[in-house]
């Protein structure tokens, strides 16, 4: 009797390898070259890390029903079955994190190439252990689950742990999630000049708990993640075009044949000073001390030095033309102020 058990149990065993060699040969022949033919590498990338793993599950189950063959391991079918459960149970908890693996690789490779920037590994690393704590966690629930432990007492310990844990760690916590927003939304990027409240510099550094800034006196300024995501946050190196505004005022004195003159030499002006683009003149206001032109003018870059520069440019040209003209500047007069 043992002996026809036996035999029995080999051939299920011979024909679970043959139908997991015949799962893997169909997603190695047929499955991989479907994916090659799609435009995206996501699809390959999760078929080649999940044919060996199906063949296995394969294999696992088709060998748990081949030892149930054998009447001698009767006295140890719950313990049998129990090993087999915890054994697919983490074999599917495997599979999950490797098709998750496959994705968030993907997705960070796809971002890189839109923003031809390198993405920090470090938070793309920790943001998947968290995913794959939650998997295992599903997991180790379900191992417990199959010993037949009752879970309302794991699940109210695992609750209130969790909230104790949470009110310890709130600040840090909201600082890491905060992180993987910065991350998967990409409001800026290392190299990028922001102005987060009143304080504006470059991004050297994003952590998981904190952004660090080169502010433009020289200092370092660290900032959490968590007031950053919080508040507004203003991006001037995704500016295409910057609008610059300024006035320029008159002396009391200037005769109104001069002043008709002033729109013309400023619009000459600014117009010969590249990369400005003349926008409009107008005088806006006759104040106690001075005749006031408001003044527009755009500039194709968010490059704060190039506004300067550009500014700089325009000051210097406009005060020769002024002196050439024999005009005069008005009180409290500035000129070069950036909207």
């Amino acid at each position: 009797m043992y002996v026809g058990e036996g035999i029995a149990a080999a051939l299920l065993f011979v024909i679970t390898l043959i139908v997991g060699w015949f799962v893997y040969h169909i997603f190695e022949r047929y499955f991989t070259k479907w994916a090659q033919k799609t435009e995206t590498t996501l699809d390959d990338e999760i078929i080649k890390n999940i044919k060996k793993p199906l063949y296995f599950f394969v294999v696992l189950i088709g060998s748990f029903y081949a030892i149930n063959q054998l009447s001698m391991l009767d006295p140890y079918t719950n313990e049998i079955a129990l090993i087999y459960a915890i054994a697919e149970i983490l074999l599917v908890a495997f599979i999950v994190t490797r098709v998750i693996n496959v994705f968030l690789s993907w997705y960070a490779e796809k971002l890189e190439k839109q923003k031809k920037k390198k993405i920090d590994n470090r938070i793309l690393s920790v943001f998947k252990k968290f995913i794959y704590g939650i998997i295992y966690l599903i997991g180790f629930v379900l191992i417990l689950h199959a010993f037949k432990i009752d879970l309302s007492g794991v699940v109210i310990g695992l609750g209130v742990g969790g909230i104790a844990i949470a009110f310890a760690l709130q600040n840090v916590l909201s600082d890491i999630f905060s992180a993987f927003s910065i991350y998967f939304d990409r409001p800026f990027e290392v190299g990028d000049y922001i102005v987060v409240g009143n304080n504006g510099g470059t991004v050297t550094k994003i952590g998981m708990k904190s952004t660090r800034m080169q502010l433009l006196q020289g200092e370092e300024m660290i900032v959490s993640n968590r007031e950053i995501t919080s508040g507004s946050v203003r991006n001037f190196k995704k500016m295409t075009k910057r609008r610059v505004e300024f006035t320029i005022r008159a002396h009391q004195n200037t005769p109104s044949d001069k002043l008709k003159k002033i729109p013309t030499i400023v619009t000459n002006t600014i117009k010969s000073c590249e990369p400005a683009e003349f926008d409009m003149i107008h005088l806006r206001e006759i104040g106690s001390f001075s005749y006031n032109y408001e003044i527009v003018y755009y500039i194709k870059t968010g490059d704060y030095n190039v506004y300067l520069d550009t500014q700089e440019k325009i000051n210097y040209a406009l005060k020769e033309a002024f002196e050439k003209e024999g005009i005069e500047f008005g009180f409290q007069e500035r000129i070069g102020s950036s909207t």
